[in-house]
């Protein structure tokens, strides 16, 4: 009878008789959606995106050029002409299926390896490699580490190394969207590591609870550094969580751009529609270097500062790079409709690596931002301290400037 059930406001349930504690196994994994199979092939007619042709050969020039970038940019740092970097190897295709799937105006908070969103709107190569290089052309006035991006006008935020912090942050965000009545969303990328932040279940329950226009994206690489998923936890992976904080979640092939840009595009609209959170978990393969790119394959790693071959074996990877990755998948599917041919891709590698390093000799020959940067745009009204602080430099160059290199900074 209704007055036999149970009347709790903290859970949505029925009574039971018998003791039994719920088994983590006991049900079926979430299953993986996916449109294509590993050879290009749509499975189902009617899960095809049917975008046109000039969409789709963006998608592949904006990831192929990406990973041109990857390489070149990875070299220079092993050549210690810049500090650190972090390749997007294997993830091309969550960061641009994503990409495309979103307005320009939805607000992007990224991790560190989202460069292909930004790439997909649109920002200058010049300005991602003035960025790697610290000169006087990055918009960051070099004060920060590599692939730290960020544009305004293009509505990506600033990366930030800590992990995770962005999550509660675009919740935030989200939430002033919707009281401004905006009609945008976040879409806040993340690691399955950072999912095992504190503020990763901040953030979820939060936009759960204060119903916002948000989508979490994660990229589930299998890897965290040098933990792999089976150290990291005993659930069925990140959209598992989901259901338990009130998101609407699912688990997407990752390798495959057209599920990642249909499982975005439909969270997106009813993230702006309805005024709720979705979560998106996107199982790829972190750091391979596949055969279709630009270069002969090669094993990558979490970062410049990793040796992935400490952790993982090299049959492991070689199963990624052979058989599943998101570039080729793509390129099977360009091939079966006519719309790629063996010249087009050569002629595509070769102009691809000409604009990479085009940009890449521009940034070496820019100066660095003036010493006295170091000082501006934390305060409105620089406070006396600061003030001392730079006089006090300033004094110190004049006095031993010849120990500087001050003639790679601008004046």
């Amino acid at each position: 009878s209704p007055e036999e059930r149970p009347q709790f406001p903290g859970a949505s349930a029925e009574f039971a008789e018998r003791l039994e504690f719920i088994q983590p196994q006991v049900l079926a994994g979430i299953p993986v959606y996916r449109v294509m199979d590993r050879q290009g092939q749509v499975i189902r007619d009617s899960e095809d995106p049917q975008l046109p042709k000039e969409r789709v050969l963006k998608l592949y020039k904006t990831m192929t050029l990406l990973n041109t970038m990857d390489r070149i940019l990875y070299e220079s740092q092993r050549q210690g002409r810049i500090s650190f970097y972090m390749t997007n190897y294997g993830e091309e295709g969550t960061h641009v299926g994503s990409a495309a799937a979103l307005d320009d105006a939805d607000l992007v908070f990224g991790q560190y390896r989202e460069a292909g969103v930004l790439l997909y709107r649109g920002y200058p190569l010049e300005l991602f490699m003035a960025q790697c290089y610290g000169n006087a052309r990055d918009p960051g006035k070099g004060r920060q580490m590599p692939v730290h991006y960020g544009c305004p006008e293009r509505h990506f935020v600033t990366i930030s190394s800590p992990l995770a912090t962005q999550i509660p942050q675009a919740v935030g965000a989200a939430y002033a969207i919707k009281r401004a009545h905006a009609s945008r969303a976040v879409v806040c990328y993340f690691g399955e590591g950072a999912a095992s932040e504190g503020d990763a279940h901040a953030g979820f329950n939060f936009a759960a609870t204060l119903e916002c226009p948000i989508v979490f994206f994660c990229r589930n690489n299998g890897y965290a550094i040098s933990t792999p998923t089976s150290e990291q936890y005993r659930g069925d992976g990140i959209a598992a969580r989901g259901p338990g904080y009130g998101l609407l979640s699912i688990r997407v092939d990752g390798n495959d751009v057209f599920a990642v840009y249909n499982a975005t595009r439909e969270a997106r609209r009813r993230a702006v529609a309805e005024n709720q959170p979705f979560l998106i978990e996107a199982m790829t393969y972190r750091d391979f270097f596949p055969k279709i790119a630009v270069f002969s394959p090669r094993i990558g790693h979490h970062s410049t500062s990793d040796d992935s071959s400490a952790y993982r074996s090299v049959d492991e990877v070689n199963y990624w790079d052979k058989q599943d990755h998101p570039i080729s998948r793509l390129r099977h599917y360009l091939g079966h409709r006519g719309w790629w041919d063996e010249q087009q891709e050569r002629d595509w590698r070769k102009s691809s690596r000409k604009m990479v390093l085009e940009a890449f000799e521009q940034a070496e020959r820019e100066p660095k931002p003036p010493p006295h940067l170091l000082f501006s745009d934390v305060y409105l009204e620089m406070p006396p301290r600061l003030r001392r602080q730079r006089q006090e430099l300033q004094r110190h160059l004049e006095t031993y400037g010849e120990h500087y290199p001050l003639q790679h900074f601008q004046k």
